[in-house]
């Protein structure tokens, strides 16, 4: 009687490669802005303090009223940068800001600052009546050159120029929702991409 053929192992599958997939997913989860906030933000044993987000500033209400991070504080609130001639980014987003609002009800205390990162053609006044088109609930501030890159600056935003023909220009900027706490510190980036109602949730118990 022959010999029965033996039987042939299958060979081994090739292991995922871990290491590329952990980096992969490290590095997704650190790009939280256009600066890598992420980056400001990580803890390890032995490593500097992460560097501060947020701080005392002063800007102008359309209203003509001075409006300080004091008058933001008591409850949690929202801090987002972006400019009235942009084409997509901020529209969309101050858009899912206001959907937010609307889910959390009339009645939540809680309040949105809207910044300009483009002063030169924001004046206060234009910010508040773009602003307010999307929630009453969120304050449009300006100010000048000087008082706006001083908040820029304590909130870590990127912005700058990015020239168009006939002297027009669009604003390149960071687009991150800044969720500060009661006290004005601030708590993480907020994650508008989601439906309304589950940020909502996340907003409620800080209320």
């Amino acid at each position: 009687m022959a010999n029965a053929e033996p039987k042939l192992q299958p060979k081994p599958q090739p292991k995922p490669a871990r290491t590329l997939l952990l980096v992969a997913g490290v590095a997704a989860a650190l790009t939280l802005s256009g600066l890598g906030l992420g980056l400001l933000l990580q803890e390890k044993p032995g490593a500097p303090a992460p560097v501060a987000i947020g701080g005392p500033f002063v800007l102008e209400s359309g209203d003509g009223q001075k409006v300080s991070d004091a008058d933001l504080r008591g409850a949690p609130f929202l801090v987002f940068f972006g400019y009235t001639h942009c084409p997509d980014v901020c529209p969309t987003t101050l858009a899912q800001i206001s959907e937010v609002l609307r889910a959390l009800g009339p009645d939540a205390k809680i309040k949105v600052a809207f910044v300009t990162v483009d002063p030169e053609r924001d004046t206060p006044q234009l910010m508040r009546d773009y602003a307010s088109s999307f929630d009453p609930r969120i304050i449009g501030l300006s100010g000048d050159r000087a008082a706006v890159e001083k908040v820029m600056t304590e909130y870590r935003v990127y912005a700058r120029k990015a020239p168009g023909k006939d002297g027009e220009y669009t604003m390149d900027h960071s687009a991150l929702i800044y969720l500060m706490d009661r006290d004005g510190k601030f708590l993480r980036p907020f994650n508008i991409e989601r439906p309304p109602e589950q940020a909502a949730a996340e907003l409620r118990p800080l209320l």
